[in-house]
């Protein structure tokens, strides 16, 4: 008689990733597991997943297999997206912005993302998006989104690879935990929602909907920033980071990346710094995160490949492929201009070579990750 497989439950999961380092902290585990609703969960010391109470655990596995660091359901997320590398399936390639004065004056780059919500909400696909907020100078909190004036109050907060610091404690964090704001969805009897964010949140969200787990249902519309890394750090490595760059972080006023690490002062000096040089701050689960253009979402953007003003967006799935054109269509967002077809093909061109560039790069810096086995991150 053959043995049935054992099914890998939290303890599996703190073994293989929260102990090893490797936790993205995204709350995925927290958030969506039948298992969370009987509170055997919760976000315990450092924003790390343990249990709150065993016994009430379920034993369904459903955390383990929904986080984005193991790879239990990657070969089924390959095939219903039709993966195929360097940066995943994508249908079209194009260098846009917005055409709203309004969300001009507030965002960051283009202005695509923002816009690209105020036309789903304006149309009723949705009843609202879960975002990320400003609430100081430093600081950003995941909100639900349900008007237009939330919307652009939003933008530029963490719609494309631009980050922003925001304070734990005396930790200071540039990752916006979005995806416990889903679990609440139910609680606001909310059916259509778009989620902006990160490659791990739109990996545990597309996971969920593989397995047809409630509440990711209630998700329509997905839009994927690039992201090559988040930042952690404390004072005394923000101390390091300071005499590094020779900057004080308190005349920040803006954190980008494009080809490097682009730092605007409050006199509105930029500075470019290559990525290695921000590496020690790195969040661990960062460094062995594989997916830079964010694959399996409806849309992925960020400002890599295009000029200053403009956002790069890569149209993934039928859905997203009708978003963009719709919003096109009706004038929320408009593409980049070229002299004729053949620089048009060009420019993509380059755009595409950047962004795979950037996606082995960070591939290769995951698989190296992994092969020491989780080693502590030093922040000492």
């Amino acid at each position: 008689m053959e043995e049935k497989e054992e099914v890998k439950t939290f303890n599996d999961l703190r073994s293989e990733v929260v102990d090893r380092n490797l936790c993205g902290k995204c709350g995925g585990c927290y958030s969506f597991c039948s298992a969370g609703k009987l509170n055997a969960l919760e976000m315990g010391e450092n924003d790390l997943p343990e249990y709150s109470d065993e016994e009430k655990c379920l034993k369904c596995g459903i955390c383990y297999l929904i986080c984005p660091q193991i790879n239990a359901l990657n070969d089924e997320l390959k095939a219903r997206f039709g993966w195929k590398p360097p940066i995943g399936f994508y249908q079209h390639i194009s260098s846009a912005r917005t055409t709203d004065q309004n969300v001009i004056n507030v965002c960051t780059d283009g202005g695509v993302v923002t816009s690209l919500l105020l036309h789903l909400l304006d149309q009723n696909l949705i009843e609202g998006a879960i975002v990320s907020k400003k609430k100081g100078p430093f600081a950003r909190e995941p909100i639900i989104a349900l008007t237009r004036d939330d919307i652009i109050a939003a933008a530029g907060s963490q719609y494309t690879e631009s980050f922003h610091l925001e304070e734990l404690g005396g930790q200071y964090n540039t990752y916006s935990p979005i995806l416990p704001e889903v679990k609440s969805l139910e609680r606001k009897y909310l059916r259509n929602i778009a989620v902006v964010g990160t490659p791990c949140q739109i990996n545990t969200i597309k996971k969920m909907q593989c397995l047809g787990i409630l509440p990711a249902h209630m998700v329509e519309y997905t839009i994927g920033l690039f992201c090559i890394e988040n930042f952690s750090f404390n004072d005394l490595t923000k101390k390091r980071l300071e005499k590094r760059l020779d900057i004080e972080l308190s005349d920040i006023q803006k954190l980008n990346i494009k080809d490097d690490f682009i730092i605007t002062l409050n006199n509105g000096i930029m500075v470019h710094v290559p990525l290695e040089e921000v590496d020690m701050v790195a969040r661990p689960a960062c460094l062995a995160c594989s997916d830079f253009a964010n694959e399996y979402a409806d849309i992925s953007v960020g400002g890599l490949g295009s000029l200053d003003g403009y956002t790069t967006t890569v149209v993934r799935t039928d859905k997203g492929a009708a978003l963009f054109r719709n919003a096109l269509n009706q004038g929320y967002i408009e593409e980049a201009v070229y002299r004729n077809a053949d620089e048009r093909k060009i420019e993509k061109t380059k755009m595409l070579a950047k962004i795979a560039a950037f996606s082995t790069r960070k591939r290769l810096r995951a698989e190296q990750r992994l092969k020491t086995e989780g080693v502590d991150h030093d922040e000492s």
